[in-house]
């Protein structure tokens, strides 16, 4: 061998050992599971791989032009066994494929539900999944653990052996979250929520980041997992929890601002009613939901005949969005409430109003909902006999 291919390999195997493998040495039984399906398929195309790179350097050997043994026949044209062989090999590792990819598609679809936590451990009735929602910021990620009240920014963490449900959405555009330990990677959107379920099952810490590029800040975009045992992670939310620092809307406007290379951060509270509005994209103060407005325009829009789905101005001013209906000057406040937890926090501000004897209180606490007008009944052209005759027939 020559001394540069040989110092070639040795830089080369010195450079690979510092790499890990971790997509065929996962921790998560999602991750193995998904470990497994890409095994077996390589597995299956070596079958046809192999022959046939194996065959090709025989033939070429065997049917060399100094080999004076070999049977010369310049008119062959068919032979069934050999088609048979030929399509027949394929056909069933077609099969094989379909079927693996097809079984597998179903049980690692990320919205199913864990029903096992390992290979030989079922997922017993008593155990909860873990909350996580993620938020894709511009150039970080944002976990919030609804459970506990806590939220942490480029830091995730969870016990080993539990079931996690993610609930992933994006700020603005679209991301990819992967912790190649964990599962596969999952998209997150603005304005919408995929779901990811997985477990950890060794504890560890683990290397998680973004597999779409999304501007910028894009490299530095990266998180580290920590897989604990229940004692460390009651530990990591007690620390959360002592840090003090609240995240509502105003320090979420503030840190969704984009940024690189941010340090981890934990917030001790969290406002709960944060994550819809993030996902309805309507965290400022008086923006409206996408929600709302879906539902304000199915209730008539901002015509004549979605009118009653406003309040007039000065009547509830809870932050509601402004909007100025069949325009003029007369703005007023959309009263269309789309979620549960809207519908509470605007009772609760209507019975303070109702306290200032401004607004009567609610009846109960029901989803409030605008109520359109008929619409218009269809032009119909005709003549009057008169002006007055025209107007008594509202034309």
């Amino acid at each position: 061998m020559r001394p540069i291919t040989f110092i070639s390999l040795c830089i080369g195997g010195l450079l690979l050992s510092g790499c890990q493998a971790v997509v065929l040495d996962p921790a998560g039984h999602i991750a193995a599971q998904q470990r497994d399906l890409l095994v077996w398929s390589v597995i299956l195309m070596l079958v046809i791989i192999i022959p046939v790179m194996a065959l090709t350097i025989w033939f070429a050997w065997k049917y060399r032009a100094s080999n004076k043994e070999a049977k010369y026949e310049p008119e062959w044209d068919h032979s069934t066994h050999l088609e048979l062989v030929i399509w027949a090999a394929p056909l069933l590792i077609i099969i094989c494929l379909g079927a693996i990819t097809w079984t597998g598609t179903h049980l690692l679809d990320p919205y199913r539900s864990l029903d096992r936590i390992d290979h030989e451990r079922p997922v017993t009735a008593d155990v909860r999944p873990m909350e996580v929602q993620v938020v894709a910021l511009d150039w970080k990620w944002l976990f919030i653990y609804p459970e506990y009240g806590v939220a942490s920014v480029n830091e995730l963490a969870a016990p080993v052996d539990r079931p996690i449900r993610f609930t992933l959405t994006s700020s603005s555009v679209m991301n990819s979250f992967y912790i190649p330990a964990l599962a596969g990677q999952i998209y997150a959107m603005p304005g919408m929520e995929t779901k990811l379920h997985a477990v950890i099952n060794a504890p560890g810490e683990y290397r998680g980041f973004s597999a779409n590029y999304s501007g910028d800040g894009f490299s530095g975009m990266k998180f580290a997992f920590h897989g604990l045992d229940d004692a460390a992670f009651d530990a990591w939310i007690a620390e959360a929890k002592a840090g003090g620092r609240l995240l509502d809307r105003v320090s979420y406007v503030d840190l969704a601002r984009p940024s690189e290379h941010v340090q981890p951060i934990s917030y001790g509270s969290v406002d709960p009613l944060l994550w819809n509005a993030i996902v309805g994209r309507c965290v400022e103060p008086g923006s409206m939901c996408m929600g709302e407005m879906m539902a304000l325009n199915e209730q008539g829009g901002t015509g004549l005949d979605g009118i009653r789905n406003f309040l007039p101005p000065g009547s509830l001013q809870y932050s509601r969005p402004r909007v100025t209906p069949l325009g003029g000057d007369n703005a007023g406040y959309v009263m269309q409430i789309c979620t549960p937890d809207e519908a509470r926090e605007a009772a609760m501000g209507r019975a303070r109003l109702a306290e200032e004897s401004l607004l009567a209180p609610p009846r109960s606490l029901e989803r409030l909902t605008g109520a359109g007008l008929p619409r218009n009944k269809p032009f119909v052209r005709s003549t009057p006999a008169s002006r007055a005759d025209a107007v008594e027939a509202g034309i």
